[in-house]
This record gives C-alpha cells, structure tokens and sequence, in this order.
C-alpha cells in the first residue's frame, strides 16, 4: 500500500537571494519536480548567512515536516553554513567525510587542480550522514534523519542541483511512492499568451473532463500548458484533451517537457541534414547564442554574423550602401540583403535576419521603438515581415529572437508562415 503524502518544506539560503542579488529558481525547480511525484511543498523559507536563524529555522521545520531539502551552502568559503547548521539541529559533530573528500580528489585531478584548505571543508559534513552524488560540481549532497524528519541538503549552483534532483527525485519514487499516481504532461509553446489561450480553450471545449487539472506556466519567451491526472484511468481523457489543444494550438506547439525552440530547430536542421545561419543587428547575436548554447549544435549552425553598423553590414554580408542610404538599416531591402549574404558567405541552407529599434531611444514617427525587420528562408524564398514589439529593450530582443528561430522551424515542417502572434505585430 502507497504511503500518503508526505509533508515537505524548503530551507533556501543565501545572502545573496535575500539581497536580491541572485534570484531564486531552484525552489521552483524542486517544487516541479517533487510535483511529478504527486509531492507538494507545503511551506518555503528563505533565511540569509546567519547561522542562529538558519539552526532556529531547520530545528522549526524538522518538527513540522517529514521532509525538509535545504538548498544552498555547501561552498568553500566562511559563508557556506548548512554542515554546521545540520550538524547543530541533529546534535551531532562534523566529521571529515571519506567519500567526500574522494569525490573532492577526482573533481580536482580532472581539472589539474590542486586540493586545498578551503575545499576540503566541504568533506567536513554532520556525523552519520549519507553523501547524495553531484555530477557536476565539488560540493556533495548529504541527508540527515532529524527525529522523524528527513532532511536532504543540496547545494545553491542551479545546474548542479539540476542533475542531483535527478538521483533524488528517483529515490524518494521508490522510499516514499504516494497514494496519488500523479503525472503531468508538459506542452512548450510560442506565440501564444496566457489570457488568450484561456479563453480560446474555454470556448471551445465547455467540458473540459474535472480529472484532467490545465494549467500554465508563462516566461519569455515560451509558455507552457501543463496537463496534470492523478490516476491511471484519467490518462486517456488527458490524450483527448492533448489532441484537443493541438487542433486549437498546434502550429505553436514546440514540444514537450522542457524543450527549447533553438533545440526544436536544431533537431529539425539535423533531421532533415540542412545547415542555417544568423545575420543579426539588433539581437546582437541572440539568436546564435540560443544555438551555440545547446551542446551538438554545429552540427547544423554554421555561423552567426553581427553587423550592427552600416559599413559593416557593407562589408561583411555585402549589403548595398545604395540600399542603406535608401531605405534606412531598418528596411525590407537591407534584412533581405542581409539574409542572402548570410546564406553565401556561410554556405547555409536557411538564414534568419534581423534588424529593428530596441530602444529605448533611436525611434522616429515613422520607425517607433519597437520597429523591426525580419527576413527567414533559403536562397530561393526568402521572406521578410514588419513588425512592432514595442516593449523593454531585452524583452524586444528576446521575443524577436525566437520569432526568428520559430520562422525557420515553420518552414521546416511546413506549416502556416502567418501565426497569431503576427497578426498583433505586423506593420502594413
């Protein structure tokens, strides 16, 4: 018989959240991920470098809960508290841990580094604990029993604690499976916004099945619809209501689970063995970055061009000063001129072209903040569009930057050129 849900609480620390300095995700991140077990976190705290309030508060939750992940302080340095913290709540000394200070000496040997004082407090861990594996960075993970409470200490660098979720969240699967068969479908999407596609929904499907939770999750410059059933038997009505949604959405339907548009695209360029490349101005090489970030990608992204000013814009994509003086840098001609250079000189199949006002200043009565051209396509068709997004200066970079990579994968996979979002931007 499945045990009933646990009750969790967080622990995050840091005087850099509390300042402000560092924005917190990772209690996002474990909440979703504890969520795909059927797992809510009941409370969150977030307390400074202060060891009194950090042991009040551990001590408080260890009462509460039956799970508390503490995230954050596992560093080298004087400010790196959650050992002692841990270690003063369960009443226990610290101890150099064996396993620890291995995993210390591999971590060092592949980096040719030496280890020193100061990473070696990171073996000094709470008496009894049992080490959580981090594959990526210096500091282990640990746990603790506390009374009845189970205590899990993970550090604060998010990419690491991405990976130690991974090994977590499978083991509390299997020590602590709930009653509730929790699973949640996740749909990344573009174009769309959250009111919008509410409403859409609304109308069209008036019964929406009750076992069948819709939610959604907005950022920039995708949105997410979530899908989540507590039961095996509800999962074929969340099948239709997926197929429900790609009638209504499809063609802004990335993919599922956390997958980019930069990686939609690469996969697609790589499926069907074609290359692209990026001449940008007021992206100022976005869209390339999003590309080069996601490991692979050369194999179908062969170079990223930045022209900002005019004369090189001229000189390195070859676009006509005649053209520029003409029309302007913001102009059909120029983000067409600018593509077709891009396609020559990096002997691409596909290339997106970029170049806009973002701002805040620069805009004319013809030519707001918030103008941009923006040519997609390959040497025989490219296409170029108007569009105003007059919105803050790295917000406007952003949206435009995956406009220009959902274009590429709309031509990709065939689909309608014209998606909703164009209809609200569009110029003329």
């Amino acid at each position: 018989m499945a045990n009933p849900t646990p009750s969790v609480q967080l622990l995050l620390t840091g005087n850099e959240i509390m300042s402000g300095d560092t924005v917190d995700s990772n209690s996002a991140l474990i909440a979703r991920r504890l969520g795909e077990l059927g797992i809510p976190v009941l409370r969150k705290v977030t307390v400074g470098d202060d060891r009194a309030l950090l042991v009040r508060e551990l001590a408080a939750m260890a009462q509460e809960a039956e799970l508390v992940i503490v995230n954050g302080g596992l560093g080298p340095t004087v400010d790196d508290l959650t050992a002692e913290v841990l270690a003063a709540v369960a009443g226990v000394p610290l101890a150099e841990h064996p396993g620890a200070i291995t995993h210390l000496e591999q971590w060092c040997a592949r980096r040719n580094l030496q280890l020193n004082a100061a990473n070696r407090k990171q073996a000094m861990l709470p008496a009894g604990c049992q080490l959580v594996d981090n594959p990526v960075g210096s500091a282990v993970g640990f746990e603790l029993a506390v009374g009845a409470c189970r205590i899990i200490c993970t550090p604060g660098v998010p990419g690491e604690l991405k990976k130690m979720l991974d090994l977590i969240v499978a083991d509390l699967a299997q020590r602590w499976g709930t009653g509730s068969e929790h699973s949640v479908l996740r749909l990344q999407t573009f174009g769309l916004g959250e009111s919008s596609a509410q409403q859409i929904i609304a109308d069209a499907c008036p019964d929406w099945p009750a076992d069948v939770e819709l939610g959604f999750r907005a950022g920039a410059p995708q949105m997410e619809i979530k899908l989540s059933v507590t039961s095996r038997a509800a999962l074929p009505a969340r099948e239709r209501c997926r197929a429900q949604l790609e009638a209504l959405f499809g063609d802004h339907i990335i993919g599922e689970g956390d997958i980019q548009l930069a990686e939609a695209v690469l996969d697609l360029l790589r499926a069907q063995g074609r290359t692209l490349t990026t001449a940008e101005s007021c992206t100022g090489g976005l869209i390339a970055s999003m590309l080069t970030r996601i490991a692979g990608s050369s194999d179908a992204f062969h170079a990223g061009f930045v022209t900002y000013d005019n004369a090189i814009k001229a000189a390195v994509l070859g676009v006509s000063e005649d053209t520029l003086r003409e029309h302007g840098a913001v102009s059909e001609a120029v983000v067409r001129q600018m593509a077709a250079g891009a396609l020559a000189r990096a002997d691409a199949d596909y290339a997106i072209a970029v170049s806009g006002i973002a701002g805040p200043g620069g805009g004319s009565p013809d030519k707001p903040v918030g103008t941009v051209w923006l040519a997609w396509g390959d040497a025989d068709n490219i296409e170029a569009l108007q569009l105003c997004w007059p919105v803050e200066r790295t917000l406007f970079q952003t949206m435009l930057a995956a406009a220009g990579l959902d274009m590429i994968r709309r031509r990709l996979l065939g689909l309608n050129s014209q998606p909703r979002y164009f209809a609200q931007r569009r110029v003329g």
